[in-house]
């Protein structure tokens, strides 16, 4: 019987603690950037620098037509090639490495940045593959 109210507890702390993450990637969100759907990224990204955060495999396995591959990993070193007067349009595979890689950027003056609701694993627009 006190075994099952440790597990319990366990499995109650590990819970609070994703949705304590949750709340604080939705927060900086909010915060950092403005998330936008599909079809709103796809009217401005003519005009905007598109920023793929995932890392170069994935980035190579397919990828936004149009998109630098920026790994968040490394966006602390890479962000000065980023202009600071265009609109920055960031994305994933889904949302949380674009929420803190906008974070970064707002942080160091970035202003203009935009987050792709539902990340590349939700786009249906163009994308493009590297060849093997």
């Amino acid at each position: 019987m006190n075994v099952l109210w440790i597990i319990n507890g366990i499995l109650l702390t590990i819970l609070l603690a994703m949705g304590i993450n949750e709340l604080y990637l939705r927060i900086m969100a909010k915060r950092s950037a403005k998330t936008i759907t599909e079809e709103e990224f796809k009217e401005g990204m003519r005009k905007a620098q598109i920023i793929d955060v995932r890392e170069k495999d994935s980035f190579d396995a397919g990828h936004i037509l149009g998109a630098r591959n920026m790994p968040y990993t490394t966006i602390k070193t890479t962000m000065n090639s980023i202009r600071k007067d265009q609109p920055v349009y960031i994305y994933d595979q889904k949302k949380s490495l674009s929420i803190r890689t906008a974070n970064q950027l707002r942080k160091n003056g970035y202003k203009d940045l935009y987050i792709l609701k539902g990340g590349y694993e939700g786009w249906t627009g163009k994308t493009k593959k590297k060849n093997a």
